[in-house]
């Protein structure tokens, strides 16, 4: 017995020597990350940098054999701010960067990551002109089309006959707007166009044109989340005769209906999960219950992508480390191996850095949830049609 228990205390022993060796000799690597934590953009800032924080809990448990360490910078949503956080982590040796919300924020602050050969992947940036820019360093898991394609499946599932489209005169907010009027056109339905300054605080003028002169089925938002605000409160005071108010990023989120309960009821946006939402795999469940776990609530659809983005670029990095190409300048090559189901469904980069696999759905405030209205096919709950918030 006595004998025996020697034994077991000696391989308890080099069991415990092994894994503190293991652990001792895990390598870290710093990973950087702009985001808009305060300002107009916090509430996105703060569920893609969530997603993060979670696709770190988990990359650092399971791995085994590396480890992340973040660094978040606020960029408050200005572009020379974000310029200069790249600049920071990259003189504090980040090995990449996950960046920001915005395209106009995206654009320059990917410009320095390239300039400095620092890989650069985000979810924020949907213009086009991202990724005709050649860069080898930049790298995006979902793209206008992928928006544009759910919004024309709403409008088509609806029966809509007329749209009017409400834009900010931003990058990839024109971009959306002007791909869909000319997308919406060809498919003949009636599209009316209406730029506005991202400046703009007051939207009754151009709600009442939308009111008096389009009288549209739906009235589409290619904003960001002050500009639904200030649209929807001056629809609920002119009241045209719309059947539903729709928008894209940032708007089928549950902090948006906490946070503006008389605004949401009956609006859609874009949403690739319903809220609450309930994990089918193991790696949805994972994540799920990391994210409860670290901030006590359920996931949202900005949180889902920052843990994708973040999860592939970590994955990315220990494949690398492993090669000995880390170091040498091979993240690039070896992110654009990428090639597997996420959260998000099928992703893999092409030479420019996209992912060509990205569709969305539409989800619609319903009763203090989100629930997944289009594609039929695809539907947690009927649509609610027509609905709006007054």
């Amino acid at each position: 017995m006595t004998v025996r228990m020697n034994k077991l205390a000696i391989l308890a022993a080099a069991i415990s020597a092994a894994f503190i060796a293991t652990a001792a000799s895990a390598e870290e690597f710093t990973v950087g990350a702009h985001m808009p934590l305060t300002g107009n953009l916090a509430r996105a800032g703060a569920g893609f940098n969530e997603g993060i924080q979670a696709a770190v809990d988990v990359f650092n448990r399971t791995n085994g054999k590396h480890k992340i360490k973040m660094a978040v910078i606020d960029d408050e949503s200005a572009p020379a701010k974000a310029v200069a956080a790249v600049e920071k982590l990259a003189s504090e040796h980040a090995v990449a960067v996950i960046g920001g919300y915005g395209s106009n924020i995206i654009g320059p602050a990917s410009d320095a990551s390239n300039r400095l050969n620092l890989t650069y992947i985000t979810a924020g940036g949907v213009n086009d002109d991202l990724t005709k820019r050649g860069y080898k360093t930049f790298f995006r898991i979902n793209n206008t089309r992928g928006y544009e394609i759910a919004v024309e499946t709403l409008v088509k599932e609806a029966n809509a006959k007329s749209v009017s489209i409400v834009y900010s005169t931003k990058e990839a907010t024109t971009d959306l707007a002007k791909d869909l009027e000319k997308s919406l056109g060809a498919k003949g339905v009636k599209v009316s166009m209406h730029a506005f300054d991202p400046a703009i605080t007051d939207f009754k003028p151009i709600i009442n044109k939308v009111k008096l002169q389009d009288k549209p089925d739906v009235l589409f938002m290619s904003g960001y989340e002050n500009d639904y605000v200030g649209i929807i409160r001056a629809a609920k005071v002119l009241k045209p005769q719309v059947k539903l108010i729709v928008g894209t990023w940032s708007l089928a989120v549950s902090k948006m209906a906490s946070d503006f309960p008389d605004l949401m009821p009956g609006v859609v946006g874009t949403a690739l999960l319903p809220y609450p939402v309930e994990y089918k795999t193991a790696e949805g469940k994972q994540f799920a219950e990391t994210y409860k776990k670290m901030f006590n609530k359920d996931v949202d659809y900005l949180a889902q992508f920052g843990y994708v983005k973040a999860t592939l670029l970590f994955e990315a990095i220990a494949r690398a480390a492993d090669k000995g190409t880390l170091k040498k300048g091979g993240l690039p090559e070896e992110l654009r191996k990428t090639n597997r189901e996420t959260l998000i469904g099928k992703v893999t980069f092409d030479a420019n850095g996209d992912n060509p696999n990205f569709q969305h759905r539409m989800g619609q405030h319903q009763n203090g949830k989100i629930a997944i209205v289009s594609p039929a096919s695809e539907a947690t709950a009927p649509l609610k049609y027509p609905a709006v918030p007054w």
